[in-house]
């Protein structure tokens, strides 16, 4: 994954708009901007998170304003507008989740991370950060690892200890 940096003009591989053109194709002729959403996770894909030069190649593609693409990208918590490590620890924070130890096992990852939520560990490998429900109330608490959202349920800081090192190994 090509990670950029804020300021670094972006230029699209020929892979991705591609991928972007086979996305247009499923809306109506005008409507490109109904692509916004799976244009932007392809964007991420690639570049690792979304900067202000990313977007805005983004809205250009899309024939759309960047005011457009930075309202939806800022809205949905699944789009990163800053770098975030190869693996994104998100751990579920809401009720369920709380009331048997989603605090502590955040307050776990800081420590074993050592980086505060939505920082990046020096090595790169690692973010983490708290998220709202992820439907599995019943398994908490919970976390899901991006970039390809596997869960992990009924954790406990064994069990995240083991995870990390899993994913150290990897």
């Amino acid at each position: 994954m090509l990670r950029v940096e804020e300021q670094q003009p972006v230029e699209f591989s020929s892979a991705l708009i591609a991928r972007f053109d086979e996305i247009v194709k499923r809306y109506p002729e005008g409507k490109q901007k109904s692509a916004l959403l799976p244009v932007l996770h392809e964007t991420q894909a690639e570049l690792g998170w979304l900067s202000t030069s990313a977007m805005d190649k983004v809205a250009e593609y899309l024939d759309i304003l960047p005011i457009e693409v930075y309202e939806v990208a800022s809205f949905y918590t699944m789009y990163f507008l800053k770098p975030q490590g190869k693996y994104v620890l998100e751990v579920c924070r809401t009720g369920p989740c709380c009331l048997v130890g989603a605090e502590r096992i955040m307050k776990h990852i800081e420590d074993r991370l050592g980086v505060k939520e939505g920082e990046v560990t020096e090595d790169g490998l690692f973010s983490w950060r708290g998220v709202e429900c992820l439907a599995a109330c019943g398994y908490g608490p919970v976390l899901q690892i991006g970039p390809e959202y596997t869960f992990y349920e009924n954790l406990n800081e064994q069990s995240v200890d083991q995870l990390i090192e899993d994913l150290r190994r990897k």
